[in-house]
């Protein structure tokens, strides 16, 4: 069984910062894709970022040049980096953790919410 811990949600001023952590544990083995996505109320989900089991980036489209994921060592933990955060960008982000055949395990979500 796979476990995500997700942290760093909250309130912020548009134009400021956040960071959000997800931490996976359980039964892992080898490497893994984990990344972010996040759905605002009356929308689908959509991607935020992701990093790929050999270290590329993803980044969705809305968020390029603003927002940066990265990863500790141990492959099981990631980060992302929130910057000049819009009021566009408040929604519940979800971490993932992605192998093909092996898993897709999403956490419970934390919500992140910009004040213009």
């Amino acid at each position: 069984q796979v476990r995500l811990a997700e942290s760093g949600g909250g309130l912020a001023q548009a134009g400021g910062s956040l960071r959000l952590s997800c931490a996976a544990s359980g039964n892992l083995f080898g490497l893994y894709d984990m990344g972010w996505y996040r759905q605002a109320p009356g929308k689908l989900r959509e991607l935020v970022a992701v990093l790929s089991q050999s270290g590329t980036t993803k980044y969705g489209d809305a968020v390029k040049g603003r927002f940066t994921i990265s990863g500790d060592t141990d492959g099981y933990t990631v980060y992302l980096q929130m910057n000049s955060l819009e009021p566009e960008d408040s929604a519940v982000y979800y971490c993932n953790i992605f192998r093909a055949g092996v898993v897709n395990h999403w956490g419970r979500g934390t919500q992140v919410t910009i004040s213009s």
